[in-house]
């Protein structure tokens, strides 16, 4: 729609309209008037038609269907992003990187995870800090002995899914595993083999204390503890520093049952 056109203005912000049903819809979220609620949950919305692609995930109805593959949708947002699979675009830009994303939440999940120096979510066992719950539920494992994913070919259990998998393809050859298009080294986890890619390009991450550069900020972070009087695991029980992971998963175990 071009904004110029119609003869109904919104006396906010210029943008004008072919009708005043569409300037009073409009109108609504400058003031945040949601006077469209839904009798089966209480969600309010500003206009009718939200509502009704609302009321949709009650229902089950899938009206907004792709017509590029046979996918169908509740909500014209979500076929909206669904498109972006196809066509590419990526419209949420990182303002610190040159990174894009299709939707709004992958950004912001990009900015926490490789921007921000925040770490809420600390161990309650070593003092470790997380950026995110789910990374500090996987590392509380180290503290215990629960091995939550066993093997349904084998008595072998895993304390994480990832180890499972690589079980799974090494052991019983189940699975496919991701090849390197450059050296052909294999991955049981997609997520390893982008990173591995890294190790190709540019080293970009440079150490302060020496000449040293490293691919990704996980290597250089690993690198770091080098240069320290003490170590980067903190056990809890006995305020002990250790500077490996193996070394302190051990260590954390003794203290905790002795």
């Amino acid at each position: 729609m071009n904004v110029h056109l119609g003869k109904y203005k919104c006396p906010e912000c210029g943008k004008c309209f072919m009708n005043n049903t569409r300037l009073t819809r409009h109108i609504q979220s400058h003031y945040g008037e949601k006077p469209f609620e839904c009798f089966l949950c209480g969600k309010r919305y500003a206009s009718s038609d939200k509502l009704t692609d609302h009321i949709r995930i009650h229902s089950g109805g899938k009206p907004h269907k792709c017509p590029v593959c046979d996918k169908a949708f509740g909500q014209t947002g979500e076929l909206t992003i669904h498109m972006r699979v196809h066509t590419g675009e990526k419209p949420y830009k990182c303002s610190l990187c040159d990174k894009s994303f299709s939707v709004s939440s992958s950004l912001k999940s990009h900015n926490r995870f490789i921007h921000s120096k925040l770490r809420p979510y600390d161990c309650q066992y070593c003092g470790k800090l997380f950026k995110c719950k789910g990374t500090l539920r996987c590392h509380i494992r180290i503290h215990s002995d629960a091995k939550l994913y066993s093997c349904r070919h084998c008595s072998d259990s895993f304390r994480r899914s990832d180890q499972l998998k690589s079980h799974l393809l090494k052991s019983h050859n189940e699975g496919t595993w991701f090849s390197c298009h450059i050296c052909q080294k294999k991955f049981a986890i997609s997520g390893n083999l982008t990173t591995h890619l890294l190790c190709h390009g540019e080293k970009m991450y440079l150490c302060e204390e020496c000449p040293k550069r490293f691919c990704t900020a996980a290597e250089l972070k690993r690198h770091i503890p080098k240069h320290l009087a003490f170590g980067r695991f903190y056990c809890g029980s006995c305020g002990k520093y250790l500077r490996h992971r193996e070394t302190a998963v051990k260590h954390f175990k003794r203290c905790s049952t002795g």
